[in-house]
């Protein structure tokens, strides 16, 4: 099973969950940040990184002693990565998006692979749990590229050794969260109840919903704002898996980067709940 934890914003408690539930998952699982750009998962879990992976993203080189400037290369690219100015080529590496239509096309073969860094991979070990995580490479604009080798990394480690994942997916409802949710198995969200949480919430249910997955819910500091969450799940049929309370001891252990399953048998409870309501979810889909 893969479970894809998302919010429609940041700062709903998405990575205290994920962190949480990956520690009392009571079976083989790989731990899987792909929030990419700001990933914090590691803060929580505390993996050992055991290596490092360079991510590269295949960009066209210019040879201008080759060049005829038909501008074949220009008018393919949509994205403006390449452009002819009078007698100039121009090459943007950084709008590249690596799909290698421009080398295909070049009459001349005056452009041959180059390479953009993206980011890094990081492969660990979180007591029993695998650990994944993509790092994007600061100043890096886009994000699925590196998430797309991440995804793959991740089929590999599956192949080799079968297990559950969870997924601490990026915030919010443009590309990089729909690329991370969209091979999962239940897509769990983590929202909170006040008016702000609840607008976003309702964006995240919008953009996942035509996916077709299975789609459940955790309220994060339940007790603060209104019942609008609760009854919008009510009205739409979405499972309300668990309440995370809103309280100052559960506040201090996530200051301190504690995971909160850990604070009280309480709060264990509410978790290894969780992961048992998650699977019965996912075998009612399956």
């Amino acid at each position: 099973m893969i479970v894809a934890v998302a919010s429609g914003k940041g700062g709903t408690g998405k990575t205290t969950v994920c962190a949480s539930l990956a520690s009392v998952w009571n079976g083989p699982l790989v731990a899987v940040d792909l929030d990419v750009e700001e990933p914090n998962l590691h803060l929580f879990l505390r993996p050992e990184i055991r290596r490092y992976e360079p991510v590269t993203l295949e960009v066209p080189v210019l040879y201008s002693d080759k060049c005829t400037l038909c501008g074949v290369c220009a008018e393919f690219c949509q994205f403006k990565a390449i452009s002819v100015l009078g007698k100039i080529v121009m090459v943007f590496p950084e709008m590249c998006h690596g799909c290698g239509g421009c080398l295909a096309l070049c009459p001349e073969r005056a452009l041959s692979p180059g390479a953009r860094e993206l980011g890094q991979l990081e492969f660990g070990q979180a007591d029993a749990a695998r650990f994944l995580a993509g790092r994007l490479r600061v100043s890096e604009a886009m994000s699925p590229p590196l998430m797309r080798v991440v995804k793959a990394r991740l089929a590999d480690m599956l192949a080799e050794l079968p297990a559950d994942v969870v997924i601490d997916a990026p915030p919010g409802v443009s590309c990089p969260a729909v690329s991370a949710v969209r091979d999962s198995d239940v897509i769990l969200l983590v929202t909170e109840p006040t008016p702000f949480g609840f607008h976003d919430f309702k964006l995240a249910w919008e953009a996942f919903a035509p996916l077709r997955k299975p789609m459940c819910v955790v309220i994060n500091r339940a007790g603060l704002g209104d019942a609008a969450v609760a009854n919008f799940c009510r009205d739409k049929g979405l499972p309300l898996l668990a309440e995370i309370p809103y309280e100052r001891a559960i506040a201090e252990s996530y200051a301190r980067g504690e995971i909160i399953a850990h604070l009280n048998g309480r709060m264990r409870g509410v978790f290894t709940g969780l992961r048992d309501r998650l699977r019965e979810l996912e075998a009612a889909h399956a």
